[in-house]
């Protein structure tokens, strides 16, 4: 076989038959990402799903997790032997969504049966790149934060409530900490990851930052990071904050739920955690400086490719019938995710679900005021920037100012490359 039909039907992604079968089905391959909990929620769907479209196959693979999806996606690329639907973090989509194998969804989803208008205003943004909507929202979140009343009761502290500012928060994790006994005031991921960074940015945003300037050719929170790493300084000052040294935040949630921190800044995903470890907790919003409420969202993405003409309209039917609130609040409810829309809000499930669980209505009410990070393709290289400037700050080997100076510096190398 010559070079040339070797590209060309590597390219093609699928086999000659465009995936149908000779029993006339179509077989589409996700690469879910998911584990535990995930994973049986979407066995699920896809069982419901296969029931009402018995001449659809779902193959469930990719044989990664979530974190690892982008380097396997990116050489499932550059081989052509990508999937037609796959798992992507919503900060890793404009990178990928650059590909001319990637779908463009914008007509399945505004103006199929999925509610596309209900959609919260994160789970919109975080799929839209220069106007098109090139994934499907698969996951929505956000963050506020959880507190551990037997600690606060000991401390003699007073509950927070919404409207409270970040000095608010820091004399409060100062006032829980106990060196004696090992209890901190709060806790940070100390990696230098999206998990160390996502946390900044409603801190960034209310200070009137933005992710990136206006001229795109820098950052725009040069002085909101300042103030916002301040505030981290200030904590790591005053030995209030456990610095967790590993990636996923685990050390940090265990020392939570043993009892050992007061507060955690976390999203939904951790309350059946906390709920099985017993810790007697409440849930409040984000602190703020404006004391406006401001939180973020970082909903993650069905990205779905074009293998052919037979197997890119069943994975359209597949990503519409998965969006629509029936099957999301199933997901939500399974697997952990926020409501996608408002129509999925309302729903008998959802509210049992949050009538449920205390303190998750913090959460879904926050996705009024929630913003998302921009969908650029630069946006990792920034990410990966704040993320050492966080950690530099929060391990005191440079003052706020000197660690914005530099986050600014390697940000701009990246932005300044045309895309």
């Amino acid at each position: 076989m010559g070079a040339a039909a070797a590209a060309a039907l590597a390219a093609c992604g699928a086999s000659g038959s465009d995936g149908v079968g000779q029993d006339g089905r179509v077989t589409i391959e996700m690469w879910h990402g998911q584990t535990d909990t995930g994973l049986k929620a979407l066995k699920g769907l896809v069982a419901a799903f296969t029931r009402a479209h018995p001449h659809i196959r779902v193959d469930l693979g990719g044989g990664v997790l979530a974190d690892a999806m982008l380097q396997k996606v990116t050489a499932a690329l550059a081989s052509g032997t990508y999937p037609d639907l796959a798992y992507i973090f919503g900060s890793d989509l404009a990178g990928v969504a650059r590909s001319p194998q990637v779908l463009d969804l914008t007509d399945t989803l505004r103006h199929g049966p999925t509610p596309w208008q209900s959609y919260w205003e994160p789970a919109r943004a975080a799929v839209t790149v220069n106007g098109r909507l090139r994934a499907s929202p698969a996951l929505l979140d956000s963050l506020a934060v959880v507190c551990n009343r037997k600690l606060f009761s000991a401390a003699g502290v007073p509950l927070p409530e919404a409207g409270w500012t970040w000095d608010d928060f820091r004399r409060t994790a100062r006032s829980l900490t106990d060196a004696r006994t090992g209890v901190f005031g709060t806790g940070w991921p100390g990696v230098g990851d999206e998990d160390t960074v996502w946390r900044l940015w409603p801190m960034v945003w209310d200070l009137g930052g933005e992710v990136i300037a206006p001229d795109g050719r820098g950052i725009g929170f040069a002085k909101a990071g300042v103030r916002a790493l301040e505030t981290v300084a200030a904590l790591a000052g005053d030995k209030s904050v456990y610095v967790d040294p590993k990636p996923g935040s685990e050390q940090m949630y265990q020392v939570f739920a043993s009892g050992r921190m007061g507060m955690v800044v976390t999203g939904p995903w951790q309350l059946p955690d906390i709920r099985q470890a017993r810790i007697d907790y409440e849930v409040v919003p984000l602190p703020s400086y404006s004391g406006r409420p401001l939180t973020i969202s970082g909903p993650d993405t069905w990205t779905a490719f074009d293998n052919g003409g037979a197997r890119a309209r069943a994975t359209r039917t597949f990503v519409s019938w998965l969006a629509q609130p029936g099957q999301d609040v199933r997901w939500d409810v399974e697997a952990g995710s926020l409501p996608l829309s408002r129509r999925s809000e309302e729903e008998s499930a959802w509210r049992a679900k949050e009538a449920g669980t205390r303190g998750l209505d913090v959460f879904t009410k926050a996705l009024q005021t929630a913003r998302v990070r921009p969908v650029h393709p630069a946006y990792p290289e920034v990410s990966t920037a704040l993320g050492q400037a966080v950690v530099s700050v929060l391990l005191g080997r440079s003052s706020p100012a000197e660690a914005m100076r530099a986050c600014a510096a390697d940000s701009r190398a990246a932005l300044v490359i045309p895309r």
